[in-house]
């Protein structure tokens, strides 16, 4: 069936509504405005979660294989259409297209491996009469939270493990990037019964207004930590479950004994990728003083090699930053850096943002930062503390394995870190001793559906994926079964 890429409302019960007001976001690249989205009121709200509350009976009685089956056909329908969702990704978020294609793509290959987990009741016991079994019901409505840095893939997760599990569930897409997510539900209609999957485009009133509602089973939230903080308090007014995959700021230690150019080359995409709005990015580097000046030659070799533009034009690797806010966050950092924080190698300053004005299309300039690369900032500075969420990397020095690894968890956060050495035994003793959700050994960001991702510390609570992913979308209940009354006296 052929949808309309050009208009944009919300899902509510299988029905696409409208409101009275509407706004828009912008083309980061350009800052020409995207269409129009609804913003939607308390009211809307209540008729997404009445509706989600009817279907959710229902869908909780269908089979595994049932669900399965129609979230496999919505997937395989995003697919068809990746070419239209890709464009307008890179049209909302900024990424260049070819990664935009990526993320669509990313969609099939993620679920279709989730949708192999399956979550059965347990005998636990099955004895003298007696038996024992750990069951996995769905725990009613969930509300999805979802970031503006990969609206695509997160949306589809969230949906994915809600709907899996014989949950329903209320969307709602960073008012940055709501197109796709508005679009996804809709297709998602030709697939689950009305009320299963819905959606809803709105301001910053949303989210809280969804928190804090009593309707609403779970909470499923992308996005910082503060941020994060905020929906912890308010959900647990209601003793809501709740995911929360915060932010990062990952390390990576690069051991004396590498081949400085190839991982340089790694350690660069994996820092610059989606211009540094990544959670999981490489956002402090840890490289061993003996190499370090060849180093950081070859990383800012390879930085100068990402090509940066608007991400429909041909071989971009890096599009603009999000938003203004985003923009002007990370051009703090430069900021803070220029005042004595660490030598600037390479980038530095806002001039990327005029230099790939698109005067040719008649746009603003658009939010576009250079890579840059800050060496030996002070420990305690804030490019080496926070995260920028942007393309700003700070590299420094290490000697001493205890001493790199204390520094590497001198962190409020712990999502995920990178150690690289072709001793591959000691890079893994060094893995071990990180405390982050994801580890990796000579890669970075490397993802499997059928694996747990989540955050320490400050980095979050629960996960996602893996058979703990989809658990945490359920009550457990251990259901005891005697076969015949026995006296207690």
């Amino acid at each position: 069936m052929a949808m309309n890429f050009t208009t944009f409302t919300n899902i509510i019960d299988g029905k696409a509504t409208t409101t009275a007001e509407t706004r828009y976001s912008i083309n980061p690249s350009t800052q020409e405005p995207n269409p129009p989205v609804p913003v939607s009121t308390k009211q809307d709200l209540d008729a997404a979660v009445d509706a989600a509350r009817r279907a959710s009976k229902g869908w909780a009685k269908t089979s595994w294989e049932e669900r399965k089956d129609a979230l496999l056909k919505f997937v395989d329908a995003v697919l068809e259409r990746k070419t239209e969702f890709a464009g307008l990704l890179t049209r909302e978020q900024g990424k260049p297209l070819s990664f935009a294609i990526w993320e669509v793509e990313a969609v099939g290959r993620q679920i279709a491996a989730l949708a192999g987990i399956k979550l059965e009741d347990e005998v636990l016991l099955d004895e003298d009469g007696r038996k024992v079994i750990k069951r996995y019901v769905p725990l009613g409505v969930g509300g999805a939270i979802v970031p503006w840095n990969f609206p695509v893939v997160l949306m589809m997760f969230k949906i994915s493990h809600a709907v899996l599990t014989g949950n329903t569930i209320v969307c709602k897409p960073s008012p940055f990037t709501p197109y796709t997510g508005l679009k996804l539900v809709e297709l998602a209609q030709q697939f689950f019964p009305p009320g299963v999957v819905n959606v809803l485009s709105g301001d910053d009133n949303l989210g809280p207004w969804m928190t804090a509602h009593p309707g609403i089973d779970k909470i499923s939230f992308t996005g910082s930590s503060a941020t994060g903080k905020k929906v912890m308090e308010s959900c647990s007014r209601t003793l809501k479950r709740l995911t929360l995959e915060l932010g990062g700021k990952d390390p990576a230690i690069i051991l004396p004994d590498v081949d400085v150019a190839t991982v340089a080359t790694q350690i660069a995409f994996y820092s610059f990728f989606n211009s540094g709005q990544i959670c999981i990015a490489t956002k402090r580097i840890y490289v061993h003083s003996s190499i370090a000046k060849e180093f950081v030659r070859a990383l800012v070799v390879a930085a100068k090699n990402l090509k940066v533009g608007d991400g429909l034009d041909k071989g971009v690797f890096m599009g603009p930053v999000n938003n203004s806010m985003q923009y002007e966050k990370v051009m703090g950092f430069m900021e803070d850096v220029k005042k004595g924080n660490g030598e600037i190698v390479l980038g530095g300053d806002d001039a990327a943002r005029f230099r790939y004005k698109p005067e040719d299309k008649g746009g603003k300039s658009g939010f576009f930062i250079d890579p840059t690369i800050v060496f030996n900032p002070e420990e305690g500075s804030r490019i080496m503390k926070e995260e920028p969420f942007g393309p700003i990397l700070p590299v420094v020095t290490w000697e001493d394995e205890e001493e790199v690894i204390r520094r590497a968890n001198d962190s409020e956060l712990g999502l995920g870190a990178s150690v690289w050495g072709k001793d591959v035994e000691r890079a893994e003793r060094i893995a071990r001793r990180i405390e982050a959700g994801s580890v990796w050994v000579n890669e970075h960001f490397a993802g499997l559906a059928v694996a747990p991702f989540g955050g320490w510390k400050g980095s979050g609570i629960g996960v996602e994926n893996g058979k703990e992913g989809l658990v945490g979308w359920c009550n457990l209940q251990s259901l005891y079964v005697r076969r015949e009354v026995k006296s207690v006296l």
